[in-house]
């Protein structure tokens, strides 16, 4: 019924039952606009709600610590955990006034070397380039001490001092010697020395330096000019951006290859991917490209990283990619494996606990910035929430997996059904439960509906002692990619996003494989070239990151072990 208006004059001629009715339908019809409204205050402050976490999140994002460790009490260090809070300078004074400086020894160990069989000789190991000073008394000093001009000198103690040198550059100027006869005709001429590149004054030593300034240490090529300017060599960026993709493209790739073939012999590689922008790719500006990262397996031998440039993050790439792969592939939630996943019975798809994790940290890390803010102290604590709970179960799994580091893939698999996969059990069953009890468009909701998207491919690690719970392996591989992109935004050319994609791969490699990355680009590019480009690629085998063959200053020093605090 309609509510209809009146003037003041109409009202009073009404009669009293007009009077009583019209009051009853005014009041229901109030009753009904204050419960709509009611509602929709309620959805609003939810939406509300939803967006503020959503702003936190995106805010932590982009200028927040990039750790969710220490949210929970499981498996946690609290020594760990206070360390990681705090400002590097503030943790390393030690709050004693007696400081022991470490010996030199430890600040410069010997190299690192490989194992070798028993019955091999032991690989010499070389110490850091060590100066011997010898500290005497000048001899009119020693004449006023001793008048007769006898006195015998022996070594009373030993100390040393470390010393930085900063780089130095050196011109290899070649003086070409000819020899001839009384005929006047030459007899013989040393043999030009083979460049890099045709009349090029570029050397591996100096080439690998750009590669380890750019690809290694995410410095850009123009500012690795300007550090060079000061030390007065002067390439300009140009020179050295050729310098580097000619390289990568002659030499460098040749590595690349046979890696790539080898990672398809794995039972278990991980995949991830990262925008980067194109500039001359043919579209319009700020479209995205992605770099892709496959990288072996995590738990077995002999690990690489290898980075594939494409223009989209569309099904194509890792279709083409994996099209000759049979095994099992760890990768995050991208909805492009999981159609991978529907085309093909011979390839296997394991899901990241880690990304699992990822969602529920972000809601508890926001309920506990309301609590802060909320002074009401009936509300409930974050440890009674749901991404809590889940929280600590999936830090209780990484805690066993952390036990099982040492295992055997088949102890592992044992150990695994014994202790982790109850708790998977539990841990969906619970979130089935838990998901009708959430708003799903929460925080919360959106990481209890992930989990359960995923859980086919999250219990894949509990039958395959290989497969690790994570995809740590590939974010590691990706990680030095990213920080560079912070400094030069974008690549130039598709032809330059390709170089990148050698380099940065043969960088990565290094790194896992505890090798120095400078000293591995240089050694690679002094000996690639001294096979012909048609001759066949079995001599990469004797420059792999793992090979036997490697020079031993080439490898990285173990770092020295540090002694449990007292404390």
């Amino acid at each position: 019924m309609a509510v209809q208006s009146f003037t003041e004059e109409e009202l009073q001629n009404l009669d009293k039952q007009t009077l009583i009715k019209l009051f009853l339908t005014t009041s229901l019809s109030s009753q009904q606009i204050i419960l709509q409204q009611t509602k929709q205050i309620e959805l609003l402050n939810n939406n509300i709600k939803t967006l503020t976490a959503q702003l936190d999140v995106f805010k932590k994002y982009l200028f927040g610590r990039r750790t969710e460790t220490g949210m929970t009490d499981a498996g946690t260090n609290q020594y760990s955990f206070k360390v990681n809070a705090l400002n590097e300078l503030e943790v390393t004074i030690d709050e004693s006034t007696d400081h022991n400086e470490p010996e030199i020894e430890k600040i410069v160990p010997k190299a690192y070397t490989r194992k070798k069989p028993k019955g091999k000789r032991a690989s010499d190991l070389s110490d850091i380039e060590k100066v011997r000073i010898n500290d005497e008394l000048p001899e009119e000093e020693l004449m006023k001490i001793f008048p007769d001009g006898k006195w015998t000198a022996f070594e009373s103690y030993t100390y040393s001092r470390l010393h930085y040198i900063p780089a130095s550059f050196k011109v290899y100027e070649h003086h070409v010697m000819a020899y001839k006869g009384t005929d006047n005709k030459i007899v013989k001429a040393p043999q030009k020395e083979p460049g890099l590149l045709r009349n090029s004054v570029a050397t591996p030593s100096i080439v690998a330096a750009i590669m380890n300034y750019k690809f290694v240490n995410a410095v850009p090529i123009h500012r690795a000019q300007q550090e060079l300017e000061r030390m007065d060599v002067f390439l300009s960026s140009q020179d050295m951006c050729y310098w580097v993709n000619k390289c990568a493209d002659l030499y460098i790739t040749r590595l690349y290859h046979v890696l790539k073939k080898k990672l398809f012999g794995y039972h278990v590689i991980h995949a991830d991917e990262t925008p980067v922008e194109v500039r001359k790719d043919g579209r319009a500006a700020g479209a995205k490209s992605y770099m892709w990262v496959y990288r072996s397996g995590a738990l077995e031998e002999h690990p690489f990283v290898l980075y594939e440039y494409d223009k989209t993050r569309k099904t194509d790439h890792p279709r083409a990619f994996l099209k000759d792969y049979h095994g099992t592939v760890v990768t995050d939630g991208l909805a492009d494996y999981h159609l991978l996943d529907k085309e093909r019975d011979d390839l296997t798809f394991a899901g990241c606990w880690i990304h699992i994790r990822r969602g529920f940290a972000e809601d508890v890390e926001n309920l506990r910035k309301q609590q802060k803010k909320s002074k009401d102290e009936s509300a409930p604590s974050v440890e009674e929430s749901n991404s809590y709970k889940a929280l600590l179960m999936i830090d209780t799994m990484a805690k066993y997996e952390r036990e099982f580091a040492s295992l055997t893939p088949e102890e592992r698999v044992k150990a695994r059904q014994k202790k982790t996969a109850p708790m998977v059990d539990v841990f969906f069953t619970w979130l089935k439960t838990a998901s009708e009890q959430t708003l799903p468009k929460s925080l919360s909701g959106k990481a209890i509906q992930y989990a359960l998207n995923e859980e086919k491919y999250l219990r894949i690690f509990l039958t395959d002692g290989y497969v690790p719970m994570d995809n740590n392996a590939a974010e590691r591989g990706i990680r030095s990619f990213t920080i560079g992109r912070k400094n030069w935004y974008l690549i130039d050319t598709i032809h330059g996003a390709k170089s990148s994609a050698i380099l940065y791969s043969i960088a990565e490699t290094a790194k896992v494989n505890h090798l120095k990355p400078y000293e591995y680009f240089k050694y690679l590019l002094e000996e690639i070239p001294k096979h012909g480009a048609l001759e066949n690629d079995s001599f990469i085998e004797d420059l792999l990151p793992w090979s036997e063959k490697l020079p031993d200053h080439i490898r990285k020093s173990d770092p020295p072990k540090s002694k449990p605090s007292k404390k």
